[in-house]
């Protein structure tokens, strides 16, 4: 892109009521005024060919008085046009003519969120954790595109028709230099400036999410935390994040801000780790915002808790078991009456308040844990937070729970793993692979703080490793229902013989696959065959959560890794001739390797990397 430096200075100039684009002969008619701004004004602007609406961003070329200024515009055009996000405001194209420099971009008919807040003067938490979502996945783009924003603030987020939230202006936004810093002067708004930006030590990713702060902050609140006068005092309060706490936000809404608002960018969450804070995973968010919550507060109609439900289920379970059996079972599980909507609609809703109290394992008397190098990609960052997970075989009420995974699994999937990578030589990419059918769980939910962990195969089944260490199952293929009440011990009925006494577990078993089946995505299919359908003694015996990936362990001597940053997995199993390893890539392709091969060939440094972080986790039981 080339655009001739200015060489005159002076007020803004009038935009013409039709504009021609040189570039592609499209002529356009400017419609009415949306903003203005120190960059100049926004018009709304339509296609005469097309009649398709955009906006035009008009700078004009008086207010660009020097190189700098003018580098800032080529900047954000650069910038601007090579990115494609549904949460990033669309670039359509730029012009010039000898008074203005035009950008043609996405329009947001329903303005911006500075605009619904000063209608509304508050947001709901529900709402906020709704636009929340959708800032952070815009912001993620740009933070992969290695693009820090720099001016987040509450104007810049433009509601499209749908009420759809989108990162927009990016008239302050850089490239990330090494070390991924930029240094610079104090640009942005004062009120949202980070304490490192203050103490004139650059922005970083880190400062963006210092801004999320001040963002939920305000909307929760109507003002920002940090006042903008006098700016001495301001800076001051910014560097020691000393703000005001109103009591009316909840608990896990105090507890995110002040985790965004951290004075050391170092200990400020992640977006990854903002999108598992329990402000999101335990509190409801709506699917979608109805567009009079623009200047009114939108009544939700919140599902009821996970516990009221099961306790309706059984209720209406054992009412039905009392009448006449269905003469044979059908494959589809038949479900007992529930609510319309009995678990949230967002598949984040699987999360909700499905978190454990913290549990660290150590590892076994004699041994020592391997050194885990910190890893460079995000996946495998070292453990920053206690793992959380449950082994909750031979768990029973009372008791105190089981240590962990007994020697016949961990101990065999470890060493396999360790003596894979001791002698695996260097390798740059995988050997060839091979199509291989196998059984994964494609879906999970944990609610095993109340509850128990469900999950669904790739065969269609559901199971649920109960609180009490019980397993239960679901088997269409094999037309029965199986339960486990210890390890290696299975009894199997059909749905008209289940006894009374497991009505509660059935009725849990049921609300467990409903809502897999109606709101949880595929995490990916692979080839299948009838011989892989799990028996009726097939169960899932122990799992674990880090804040990078969940483990499971089967007893068909099957282990599977879902890593969560990027959702590739990866799948061991060790009860044929030779344990055979398979990887589920980003893409949602699956290469089976015998292990040995890849002992013996060495395989690409991402699939390395996966396996070391696995290896981390088995020895964290």
């Amino acid at each position: 892109m080339e655009l001739r430096v200015p060489r005159r200075r002076g007020a803004q100039e009038p935009v013409a009521s039709f504009l021609r684009d040189p570039n592609t002969g499209r002529i356009y008619r400017r419609g009415r005024l949306l903003g203005t701004g120190a960059f100049g004004r926004c018009y709304k602007l339509t296609d005469m060919s097309t009649n398709r609406v955009f906006a035009l961003k008009v700078v004009p070329r008086g207010r660009l008085s020097g190189l700098d200024q003018w580098g800032k515009v080529e900047r954000e055009i650069e910038l601007h046009s090579q990115l494609r996000h549904r949460n990033v405001v669309g670039f359509h194209g730029h012009f010039a003519d000898r008074d203005n420099v035009y950008l043609v971009l996405e329009y947001c008919s329903r303005k911006s969120l500075a605009h619904v807040l000063k209608a509304r003067k508050t947001l709901t938490e529900p709402e906020v954790r709704y636009y929340l979502r959708g800032i952070v996945a815009g912001l993620q783009y740009l933070h992969q595109q290695g693009i820090i924003h720099r001016d987040l603030k509450l104007s810049n987020f433009f509601i499209t028709k749908n009420m759809e939230v989108k990162v927009g202006d990016l008239g302050l936004a850089t490239k990330v230099g090494p070390g991924g810093h930029c240094h610079g002067g104090l640009c942005g708004t004062p009120n949202y400036l980070a304490p490192e930006v203050v103490s004139r030590k650059g922005h970083s990713f880190r400062s963006d999410i210092w801004a999320l702060g001040c963002i939920m902050y305000t909307a929760l609140t109507g003002f920002p935390p940090f006042k903008a006068s006098p700016l001495p005092e301001m800076y001051r309060n910014i560097r020691d994040a000393h703000y005001p706490v109103p009591a009316h936000l909840s608990p896990n809404a105090r507890r995110l801000i002040a985790r965004l608002l951290a004075p050391n960018p170092a200990d400020r969450p992640s977006l990854d780790q903002v999108l598992e804070d329990d402000f999101f995973t335990q509190g409801f968010t709506p699917d979608q915002l109805p567009p009079r919550s623009c200047h009114t507060a939108p009544i939700f109609t919140i599902p009821q808790p996970l516990d009221k439900l099961f306790q309706k289920a059984t209720q209406l379970f054992l009412a039905v078991t009392q009448r006449r059996a269905p003469r044979s079972f059908v494959p589809k599980m038949p479900t007992a009456p529930a609510p319309e909507d009995p678990l949230k609609t967002p598949r984040e809703a699987a999360k909700e308040g499905l978190s454990h109290p913290p549990h660290k394992a150590e590892a076994p008397e004699g041994q020592t844990r391997p050194q885990v190098p910190y890893l460079e990609t995000p996946i495998h960052l070292l453990l920053r937070r206690s793992l959380r997970g449950r082994s909750l075989r031979g768990h029973l009420p009372g008791t105190e729970e089981s240590p962990g995974i007994p020697g016949d699994g961990a101990e065999v999937v470890t060493r396999l793993l360790q003596n894979c990578l001791d002698f695996m030589p260097a390798g740059e990419q995988d050997p060839p692979g091979r199509q291989q059918p196998v059984l994964w769980a494609t879906k999970w939910v944990d609610y095993s703080n109340k509850y128990g962990f469900g999950y669904e195969l790739s065969d269609g089944s559901t199971g649920v490793l109960l609180r009490d260490g019980t397993h239960i199952a679901l088997q269409p293929a094999l037309g029965c229902i199986s339960y486990s009440p210890v390890q290696g011990e299975v009894v199997t009925f059909t749905w008209r013989d289940i006894p009374d006494s497991l009505a509660t577990k059935v009725a849990v078993l049921q609300l467990f696959t409903r809502y897999m089946q109606r709101w949880l995505l595929e995490g990916g299919k692979l080839p299948a065959q009838p011989s892989l359908s799990p028996g009726p003694g097939f169960s899932l015996l122990h799992f674990l959560k880090s804040d990078q990936a969940l483990l499971l362990l089967f007893s068909n001597q099957t282990m599977q890794v879902n890593f969560y940053h990027d959702h590739t997995k990866l799948l061991l199993n060790w009860a044929g001739e030779e344990p055979l390893l398979t990887y589920i890539d980003q893409e949602r392709q699956a290469t089976s390797h015998p292990l040995g091969v890849l002992q013996r060939h060495g395989c690409s440094e991402a699939l390395r990397q996966r396996l070391r972080y696995t290896l981390h986790l088995l020895w964290t039981f």
